[in-house]
């Protein structure tokens, strides 16, 4: 029931739509992105290398004090393997200037008062899987001690606006370091969200979202992975559990946002854009029919809270 791609004739179709966008609609001189080492960005790295030659792309490393060190490595390698030498911005001092690890750090004390972010770690996580009876994003902050163990609270609202809030400049100064890098260069910014990333909102306005071209925002997770091994990402790359690097516990984004492993998801998202009725997906993928309503519910409500996100600025009279 997953959705499927011819790779090799989905390569070429984004390949030239990156050119006629960046070459012959914008008149720009090549492409500039981030990588963080996970398959999005190896995979749309290997389609600019295609689309402009490694001369014309610039791959930016933009670590921060919770960016795991297995994320630059992974990215060098995916870098070097096309051929493309990439750009190192620390972006710590920044985002300590703007006071974004303090916000968030008085932030998680009004939950856990010790707190202390030079001996804990932290993360963000909502329930998962697909429960029988009704299931509510309800996020929960967990801070993990040396030892491993953990200790989580559910989060009032203000706690985890608050939290977001002052994470979120961390997508937003990479965007600003990605511009800075394509005007010096009169290149396009490239974006590297999926599908599942894209329509369900999982992208900061204005900073991972505010790109020139997404071009795998059309493909579903498991659809990338398809062109990744088409492409010859390697596969330490495609076997690392997606995460957002954000915070400074490991967490995937089955834990923090989506809920399900993406191949589960993505048959039945796709069933549910196909109008498929969850009696019949069900019985297709061995669950209950509640389960499945469940899900289809969750990605109805993610797509329509988070419409404001995929909304360009309102004009008067347009």
């Amino acid at each position: 029931m997953q959705p499927d791609i011819d790779p090799k004739a989905e390569t070429e179709r984004i390949v030239e739509f990156l050119r006629t966008a960046v070459y012959r609609q914008w008149r720009r001189r090549g492409a500039v992105l981030g990588i963080s080492g996970g398959v999005d960005s190896s995979v749309v790295l290997h389609l600019c290398v295609r689309a402009f030659g490694p001369e014309r792309v610039t791959a930016l490393l933009l670590p921060e004090r919770d960016s795991s060190p297995e994320s630059e490595r992974l990215a060098r390698e995916v870098a070097a393997a096309v051929g493309v030498t990439p750009v190192r911005e620390d972006l710590e001092p920044g985002l300590a200037a703007l006071g974004c690890y303090e916000r968030r750090d008085a932030a998680v004390r009004r939950l856990f008062p010790d707190y202390d972010p030079a001996v804990h770690r932290i993360k963000i996580v909502l329930p998962p899987g697909l429960a029988q009876g009704r299931l509510l994003n309800l996020f929960y902050l967990v801070v993990v001690a040396p030892d491993g163990s953990e200790r989580r609270a559910r989060m009032p609202r203000d706690v985890y606006l608050d939290i977001v809030a002052a994470s979120n400049m961390k997508q937003r100064v990479r965007m600003l370091m990605l511009y800075y890098h394509a005007e010096r260069r009169h290149a396009a910014v490239v974006g590297t969200a999926n599908k599942n990333e894209h329509d369900q909102g999982f992208f900061v306005k204005h900073g991972d979202g505010g790109v020139d071209i997404q071009p795998i925002a059309h493909l579903y997770k498991t659809q990338v992975y398809r062109l990744a091994e088409h492409l010859g990402v390697p596969e330490e790359v495609r076997r690392r559990p997606p995460t957002s690097d954000t915070y400074s516990a490991s967490c995937t984004q089955e834990e923090f946002f989506f809920r399900l492993p993406f191949p589960l998801m993505d048959a039945l998202w796709s069933a549910q854009e196909r109008g498929e009725v969850a009696e019949a997906v069900a019985a297709q993928l061995g669950l209950v029919a509640e389960q499945v309503q469940n899900a289809f519910a969750d990605f109805r409500r993610k797509r329509a809270t988070t419409e404001y996100l995929r909304t360009p600025p309102l004009r008067l009279g347009v």
